[in-house]
């Protein structure tokens, strides 16, 4: 059994720290103070995205994307995920869904974002439609040359960016559709852009659509599959989830135990402190542990070995533990440091607000239990307990 990676993985692995370290750990600061980065700042970053081609690494090459496999982006995101105040999300991935764009959608919305001279953001929530998604109360009523969409939509992540959306509506009697909106058609509204307790490079606002007209040719898919997209758009975004949660808990604990070997008190490192080395030998446990899992799934998937209902819940597994790890990681890392943990200059106070979101996003922690006990119940505990098959 041969577990390391190849030359192409470690430079992946290389480039997307080098990345991390040299343009986005110096933002952290600015980001976190003035709740954003300026036009300037963003634009200098989008540049040595493209230079380090770590841009739309889940497109393919022919598309002008990096082709990269699920495994590879894990090991990418794992680094990225190392920044706070979410610089990780300068690094464009758009939307895996959206390798079902028609050729003139494609030439129209994904080529144009692969670039970075467009951006997308996915409008699924609402205020009363979340972890059940079949409440949908935004509406995409059918006329002769396409449909009129009504509606509002919560937490829209990248929405103060984005010029194009894909939004989630219900065709009445069809079922869910997706959408590509522009950003600028008449009817959509940015809303509101409520505070969070991150300071998130991008924000989450709450966009209505009062009688926005869309084109049959603005149909992602087809319609009725809106909900097979999302689910499939959700399996990929958690593992992402669970990559950067073990970035962002080996930042805090390298934080952590640098202190704890150079702080004194009582004439001794405090790392000799069985209060203090005990929190971090359970944290290091539970990175490696989150690390291996991580990786084991996003390999599978790369090789191809998972059935769609077993990746599903393997998904929901891995973006658990892994989100339940970090937060478990930070806090503990909080208390080594004592009063500077607590300080927003230092990168683990700024952790313990961001990684707070990767138990709610996504699907809640609960809801990912909800994921495992439906494929418990179906199936038994060995197609997500189970060590992998051969192909």
């Amino acid at each position: 059994m041969d577990l390391s990676l190849n030359a192409r993985e470690l430079d992946i692995q290389r480039r997307s720290r080098k990345l991390c370290d040299d343009v986005l750990l110096p933002l952290e600061i600015p980001c976190d103070e003035q709740d954003g980065l300026s036009p300037a700042e963003l634009k200098d970053a989008y540049q040595a995205i493209i230079d380090a081609k770590l841009n739309a690494v889940n497109m393919r090459e022919e598309w002008g994307g990096q082709g990269l496999s699920l495994f590879e982006q894990v090991l990418s995101q794992e680094q990225l995920g190392r920044s706070t105040n979410a610089l990780w999300d300068i690094v464009w991935r758009p939307a895996n869904v959206l390798k079902y764009c028609t050729p003139e959608q494609r030439e129209r919305f994904l080529i144009p974002e692969i670039a970075g001279k467009r951006r997308s953001c996915y409008a699924i929530t609402e205020e009363n439609a979340g972890s059940d998604p079949s409440v949908l109360a935004t509406k995409a009523v059918r006329k002769a040359d396409g449909f009129v969409l009504n509606g509002e939509k919560w937490y829209v992540t990248v929405g103060d960016v984005a010029d194009y959306q894909i939004v989630v509506a219900d065709v009445p009697r069809e079922g869910p559709v997706s959408l590509l909106i522009d950003r600028d058609q008449d009817g959509v509204e940015e809303y509101r852009r409520p505070r969070y307790m991150h300071h998130f490079v991008y924000e989450h606002p709450i966009f209505r659509y009062h009688d926005v007209e869309v084109s049959a040719d603005r149909v992602l898919g087809e319609v009725g599959e809106g909900y097979n997209l999302t689910k499939e758009w959700f399996m990929e975004e958690r593992l992402m989830i669970a990559a950067r949660c073990l970035g962002g808990a080996e930042r805090c604990l390298e934080d952590a135990f640098g202190y704890a070997v150079e702080r004194e008190q009582f004439g001794e490192r405090i790392i000799e402190f069985q209060g203090v080395s005990f929190p971090l030998a359970e944290a290091v446990s539970d990175l490696a542990a989150a690390r291996a899992f991580t990786y084991q799934v996003a390999w599978e998937v790369t090789q191809g070995t998972l059935d769609p209902k077993t990746l599903h819940a393997k998904a929901a597994s891995i973006k658990l533990f892994a989100s339940e790890m970090a937060n478990r990681v930070v806090d503990s890392c909080v208390q080594v440091l004592g009063g500077r943990g607590y300080m927003r200059e230092n990168a683990v106070e700024r952790f313990y607000r961001d990684l707070r979101v990767d138990r709610i996003w996504e699907g809640t922690s609960e809801i990912q239990k909800v994921v495992l006990v439906n494929e418990m119940r179906k199936r038994g505990t060995s197609p997500v307990a189970a060590w992998p098959k051969q192909a």
